[in-house]
């Protein structure tokens, strides 16, 4: 079966500015050469030699341009030292497409541009020809024949916007194998739980995307009424020295006699993408010109389709000499409608445009995609990122696709530096050591938005701790108001000496620790009923080293009692009020399968388990006509070896199903041939 796979590319130019060669954008090469990689702190392990030297990294994608001056060769001496191409067996896996060469030049590329780790080896896996459509059954051959190959780090910067459980099975048979596997989440952003498969497997590091440090970090805010809205600054807006602030006014199509008769003068306007006139070709330029001459401050432009867009005022078809003279956003069209409507109230609008290089860019895809883990795990530079194209040239691109190979090369300079270490470890390391990323108003961004923070390949590579989990989730409820957290430390210079402890989170919780030899352990005590979900952070110093320990917290008023015995988990259901009826989840940690049921008051409720493990127990809660959520975690450790599960016929895949029937079939055509031949 073959599945819509969605390339993790998403490209802020239009079509005409895609693809800059060398030669066409001589003029601001170099401005772009040296961004996002020197940006993450890649300087720090060079100064050391370390550059990835006999480390091999997996690019499972459209294969890999290996005639490249900066990928150069195919096979043993070559940049590209293996690889196979699923799409045509038995050719190279030569990239056609451009993408697999992008995200490969992003980890090592070395040349003109030089990746972040430039002496690191790829093996390129051509799972698609054109970025289009890739059978899911490829991505998984690809990630066997990486284990196969030996691979130390498999970086997927593709993915479906759903859960895919056969590809999180083969990215945790990678994981088992000490490979470590580097995930893009996707740009189906912004809203909340847009990150597919493999991004959603629990042990890959999956990666989200922000700016970078040059002037392609211009983002912008805008606030109506006192609610913000997410809108982006359009190719050829510049940074405001302060804030515009004014009344929205609406302009049609911002074409000149929408503006008639209008009082535009310094006001916000509000306008249409495209025209009521079929065929007539109104760019942003003549927009921004019309509302300028008006006397607008600024200029809004709203989608004609859902979705938000990226706009250009400068490009080939603009009138020579023209220049911009008032910022112009761009806004998604459900957001522009709205604003539209109110703004026939009273009202007050706020609009402003500023460098941020740690902002999480709009269309990097978020969490969560579990009440049990945290997702995406990190952010890094994937906003016009300079790298590698496909027959000898060079592009600015931008998509989360381009913020993973960041983290695979990062891994891979922490890998030769530290022979041996495990791929949890690498995790830790590049998960602690983090830089924390903060909206337009100051406020660090969210787990679902960001993870742990911005990549900072420096503060890894210097780290001495590793901290095991790196982040993590706690559950506490109205029954169980007090939670444990047990961290193994780990020296990578044989002192746990000088370790201080401390906490940002909310004022609810009262926070304890205590160092016990390797293990450090944290105790949270909620002290008011205010029941939700919070976040915060634990922060562990040794000397004059920062580590960065995010964790969500469940406040639950509901509660659920595990227990076990024999493979059989117990449950009891707890709430203030008189519950009636409850649906109860088991979910394996390790390869995500779930066994449910559900439950009445007074009913003894189990279910039976076949794995030893970790399960995340879930539970939803119905009192009268409300819904309530309650969790638990528990380790079992009763299952009987070589307890196996009952033969399910329902839960047979379809084609395993189809198969069953067919020899079914053949059986019983055979049988019934042999008994007549008997007759005879």
């Amino acid at each position: 079966m073959k599945l819509k796979i969605v390339f993790l590319s998403l490209i802020l130019f239009s079509t005409s500015m895609i693809f800059w060669t060398l030669f066409e954008a001589e003029e601001n090469f170099n401005l772009y050469l040296d961004n996002s990689v020197p940006f993450v702190g890649s300087d720090i392990p060079r100064l050391d030699g370390i550059d990835g030297v006999g480390v091999k990294i997996a690019v499972i994608d459209t294969g890999v341009d290996f005639n490249h001056p900066d990928l150069l060769g195919w096979g043993p001496d070559g940049k590209v030292v293996g690889g196979y191409n699923f799409v045509q067996e038995g050719e190279l896996p030569m990239d056609n497409n451009g993408h697999g060469t992008q995200v490969a030049g992003v980890i090592a590329a070395e040349g003109i541009v030089k990746g972040v780790a430039p002496k690191a080896k790829i093996l390129a896996y051509k799972v698609s020809e054109d970025g289009d459509a890739v059978s899911s059954d490829l991505i998984i051959k690809a990630i066997e024949k990486a284990i196969e190959d030996g691979a130390n780090i498999i970086n997927i910067s593709l993915g479906v916007n759903k859960t895919n459980v056969e590809i999180d099975d083969a990215v945790t048979k990678a994981l088992d194998k000490e490979i470590f596997v580097v995930t893009a989440a996707g740009n189906d952003g912004p809203g909340l739980g847009t990150i597919g498969s493999p991004g959603k497997n629990f042990g890959s590091v999956t990666v989200g995307a922000t700016y970078n440090n040059l002037t392609s970090s211009l983002v912008a805010t805008l606030q109506v009424n006192g609610k913000d809205y997410t809108v982006i600054p359009m190719v050829g807006s510049t940074k405001l020295q302060e804030p515009i602030q004014g009344n929205i006014i609406f302009g049609g199509y911002g074409k000149e006699k929408d503006l008639v008769g209008v009082n535009v003068t310094d006001s916000i306007l509000l306008v249409e993408r495209g025209s009521d006139v079929e065929g007539e070709l109104l760019y942003f330029s003549i927009k921004e010109g019309n509302s300028a001459n008006a006397g607008a401050k600024a200029l809004i432009v709203y989608n004609n389709e859902p979705g938000i867009f990226l706009g250009e005022l400068t490009h080939e078809f603009v009138e020579p000499g023209y220049q911009p003279r008032i910022p112009v956003v761009s806004i998604d069209r459900e957001d522009g409608l709205e604003i539209k409507k109110i703004i026939q109230q009273e009202h007050v609008a706020n609009l402003n445009l500023f460098f941020n290089p740690d902002f999480v860019v709009h269309f990097s895809s978020r969490g969560p995609v579990s009440p049990f883990y945290i997702k995406p795990d990190i952010v890094a530079p994937g906003a016009y990122i300079n790298t590698t194209q496909h027959n000898g040239g060079y592009n600015f691109t931008s998509g989360t696709s381009y913020a993973a190979p960041h983290v695979s090369g990062a891994a891979a300079l922490l890998i030769e530096k530290i022979p041996g270490i495990h791929h949890h470890e690498i995790k830790s390391l590049l998960l602690t050591t983090v830089e924390p990323v903060s909206d337009a108003y100051g406020q660090k961004f969210s787990l679902n938005d960001a993870g742990a923070g911005r990549l900072n390949i420096a503060r890894a590579y210097e780290a001495t701790l590793i901290i095991q989990p790196p982040h993590f989730v706690m559950n506490l409820s109205s029954d169980e108001s007090t939670g444990e957290q047990i961290f193994e430390l780990k020296s990578l210079k044989d002192s746990l000496e000088n370790i201080e402890v401390s906490f940002e989170g909310p004022e609810i919780i009262q926070f304890t620790s205590f160092l016990e030899g390797n293990n450090l352990k944290i105790r949270m005590t909620a002290l008011e009923e205010e029941f939700g979900d919070y976040e915060g952070r634990i922060i562990v110093n040794q000397d004059k080293d920062r580590y960065v320990i995010p964790f969500l917290l469940h406040y639950t008023e509901a509660s659920i009692v595990t227990s076990q015995q024999d493979g059989k988990l117990n449950f009891e259901i707890n709430h203030p009020e008189d519950w009636n009826f409850a649906k109860i989840s088991a979910i394996n940690s390790k390869d995500g399968s779930i066994e449910q049921t559900s439950t009445n008051p007074g009913k003894l409720t189990a279910i039976d388990v076949y794995q030893n493990g970790v399960y995340w127990i879930q539970a939803d809660i119905r009192v009268g006509e409300e819904s309530f959520e309650a969790y638990n975690v528990i380790e079992v450790d009763s299952v009987s070896p070589g307890t196996t599960k009952p033969f399910d016929w329902f839960n047979l895949p379809q084609k395993q199903i189809g198969v069953i029937a067919v020899i079914v079939v053949i059986i019983g055509l055979v049988g019934l041939k042999i008994s007549r031949t008997k007759q005879v």
